[in-house]
This record gives structure tokens, C-alpha cells and sequence, in this order.
């Protein structure tokens, strides 16, 4: 990987990129209210069981085919996964979470100038942009291997998760960085599994998740938007 390269994916994957990442628990703010994240070894389970069950099946191959349609400029196939994506969120916290993040990086993109006109007027051409599809642009006008890009998604997705635990289960500082170092063999489970998944075999199926979102959209106290 040369440089260049990677100097961007440190950037694009950073959690300090202005795009709101840190304000979102995606259900695990739920999940601990309710007590089924409690401790360090249900909040690592917790974080595991979603990464295979969840972002591996839908959101990690939805972002592997969007990262390949963008480097082929396949608008068709762009908008095909883009929407798919949208659509899978079923609740209204999920929903916006993904739009919003998408907007912000969307933004910070054509700010930043580093995607051509064609590629620019593809991604603020859409009414709505979801995360997945905005990161995906970023990646390829940017040159950035897509292997490497996935791997850092997923990389991120956990540390944000890792946070939450860190913050509120709660979890010390060094506990939560050996968690995240325990992660990288189900990090790298779930980006090899991401790129050889069928079409027809990808799943968004997650009914305790959701479940668990609509029931954080009426919590009394919250720290974070999802």
C-alpha cells in the first residue's frame, strides 16, 4: 500500500472526520439500558454477535460493491446499492443516522475537492446519500485499496462501538483498548466474509436490533442519537 494511500485511509477512517460518527451507539445504548450489556464480556460478545450478524452480512458488502461500482464509474450499479441501503433501515434512528453522516461527508468531500466532476455530480445528484455510499466516493476518488478501505469501516465501526462501552457500560480506558485488540480475528472474519458473499445471500435481517432502535428512540435519558 503506498503512502499516499494510506496517509488518506487514516484520514477517511479517522474518528476525529467531522461527520458525527461519535454521536451514535446504534441500538447498544438500548442494549444497555435494558441490562443486556452490562460488563466487559457481554458488551464484547454484544459487539461481536452484531459484527457477524449484522454489518458483515449487509453493510460491509453493501459498501465492498459500492467501493467497486464508484472505481468502475457503474452509476447504475451506485444508485442500485445506494438505495438498497437506504431502504434497509428500518427505524427512523437508523435512518437518520446513515443520512445524516452521508450529508456531512458528502459535504466535506466536494469541500475538500477530491473527486472529479463526474463523480461529484453522481454523489450530490441524490436526494439522499446514506454513509456507506459517501465513504465508498471518498474511497474511490482517492485512490485507496479496497480491501484496506473495508478493513478500516469495520475497524472504525468497532472502535465507535468500543467507545460506548468505554463510556457508559462503564469500561476503563485500557479495558476497552484490550477489547479492541481481541477484535481484529473477528474484524478480519467479517471483511473476508464481506467480499465473497453472495448477492443472495446478503441479509439485513435483524429484528432484535431493530427492535431495540425503536425502543431507544422513546428512552427517557440519552447520550447518543442511535
Amino acid at each position: 500500500m503506498q503512502a499516499a494511500a494510506l496517509l488518506n485511509l487514516l484520514q477517511f477512517a479517522s474518528p476525529a472526520l467531522p461527520i458525527g460518527a461519535y454521536s451514535y451507539s446504534q441500538g447498544l445504548e438500548a442494549a444497555l439500558e435494558n441490562g443486556a450489556v452490562r460488563d466487559a464480556g457481554s458488551a464484547r460478545a454484544w459487539i461481536v454477535r452484531h459484527l457477524h450478524d449484522v454489518v458483515a452480512q449487509w453493510e460491509a458488502p453493501i459498501t465492498w460493491r459500492l467501493m467497486q461500482a464508484w472505481s468502475r464509474r457503474d452509476w447504475n450499479a451506485v444508485a442500485e446499492w445506494s438505495e438498497k441501503f437506504i431502504a434497509s433501515r428500518d427505524s427512523s434512528e437508523f435512518r437518520a443516522e446513515t443520512i445524516q453522516m452521508g450529508y456531512s461527508l458528502t459535504k466535506l468531500v466536494a469541500e475538500l475537492d477530491i473527486a472529479d466532476a463526474d463523480m461529484l455530480a453522481q454523489l450530490q445528484g441524490k436526494s439522499e446519500v446514506g454513509l456507506p455510499t459517501a465513504f465508498s466516493c471518498a474511497v474511490a476518488a482517492l485512490g485507496i485499496p479496497h480491501q484496506e478501505a473495508l478493513l478500516a469501516m469495520l475497524f472504525a465501526w468497532a472502535e465507535n462501538q468500543v467507545l460506548v462501552c468505554v463510556k457508559s457500560v462503564p469500561l476503563g480506558q485500557v479495558a476497552g483498548q484490550r477489547m479492541l485488540l481481541s477484535l481484529r480475528a473477528e474484524l478480519e472474519a467479517a471483511a473476508r466474509y464481506a467480499q465473497t458473499v453472495s448477492d443472495d445471500d446478503m441479509c439485513n435481517w435483524a429484528p432484535g436490533l431493530s427492535l431495540l432502535s425503536m425502543q431507544h428512540e422513546v428512552q427517557y435519558s440519552r447520550l447518543y442519537r442511535s
